[in-house]
């Protein structure tokens, strides 16, 4: 009765149709649109193992600094519900200033090893999202979480 449809030809159709029929609407209303979001290449798929081994944590910034002499970096002590609180160097300081750091809860990779980065030893790494060319965004909550949980 009816034509099959290949897939692979009709579905990059219908979007560059439904993308110029958002556009002819929002001339309509005056209103800009934002360009799609990048097509993101996957990653090596790694076993359920591989990845419970990277141990994340919640953890509050309990100060922030700039890094002397480096534009992107910033020095953060982070209670992550250890005994001691630990030190760590994230390059977000293009997006981030210290005071807005401070008290906020953040997800950072635990067991990194140590490493030292203009003098001073990071002892775990901030996760944050980007697009090429864009700066960090933090991961966070929208509920209250205990530092120290950890992500799973």
């Amino acid at each position: 009765m009816f034509p099959r449809i290949d897939a692979k030809v009709a579905i990059p159709q219908m979007r560059a149709l439904e993308e110029e029929e958002a556009a002819r609407q929002a001339a309509l209303l005056g209103k800009t649109i934002a360009p799609p979001a990048p097509v993101v290449e996957a990653s090596p798929k790694i076993t359920i193992d591989d990845f419970a081994k990277v141990d994340l944590r919640v953890a509050r910034v309990l100060t922030a600094e700039p890094v002397k002499g480096a534009n992107k970096l910033l020095h953060l002590t982070i209670d992550v519900g250890e005994a001691e609180p630990r030190t760590l160097v994230a390059g977000i300081a293009e997006a981030y200033q210290p005071e807005q750091l401070v008290g906020r809860k953040v997800v950072i990779v635990a067991n990194l090893e140590p490493r030292k980065l203009r003098g001073i030893t990071s002892n775990g790494m901030i996760v944050a999202a980007s697009v090429e060319g864009g700066k960090p965004v933090l991961a966070g909550f929208l509920e209250d979480i205990p530092v120290g949980a950890r992500l799973k």
